[in-house]
């Protein structure tokens, strides 16, 4: 059955854990809590596709944690807490991780969440329905903004 679109789904890069991809991800979130015993790591480690054969995946999900396609996982249902105990199985942190699905280097990744995060210019939706936030701002009432507090520092 495929998936119902909603509104959402245009968020580039963000697939949104509803309940739909709950269910459809029942399998995968199964198999990474199985990580969080040690005897489960090591059999999945002694043997990877053997060990996914314990849980219900499709043949795309088990193609996807085979090939560590976190991003592929998500879409097909994973929860990213869940799927994290994938990357620690591996021995890789969170930060790792959020790097990798992100396409940029550990140090790149983190500079950019330092500095604020990702610009929201761009990345408000894949069709383009979004308005930009200057667009946005131009259009509502010229009111004064409210003055920041200043920090005195001694």
């Amino acid at each position: 059955m495929a998936r119902a679109q909603h509104d959402y789904d245009d968020i580039p890069g963000t697939f949104v854990f509803d309940a739909e991809r709950s269910r459809q991800g029942y399998g995968i979130n199964m198999f990474c809590m199985s990580l969080m015993k040690d005897e489960n790591r090591k059999a999945f480690k002694a043997n990877e596709a053997e060990y996914l054969k314990r849980f219900n995946l499709t043949s795309e999900q088990t193609e996807a944690i085979l090939k560590r396609d976190y991003n592929r996982m998500l879409e097909l249902g994973g929860n990213i807490y869940f799927t994290a105990k994938l990357g620690a199985t591996d021995g890789h942190s969170f930060q790792h991780l959020a790097a990798l699905m992100t396409g940029s280097s550990q140090q790149d990744y983190a500079a950019m969440m330092l500095s604020g995060g990702r610009s929201v210019e761009g990345n408000r939706s894949k069709s383009g329905k979004g308005k930009s936030a200057k667009s946005k701002s131009k259009s509502k009432s010229k009111s004064k903004p409210k003055p920041k507090p200043s920090a005195k520092r001694k």
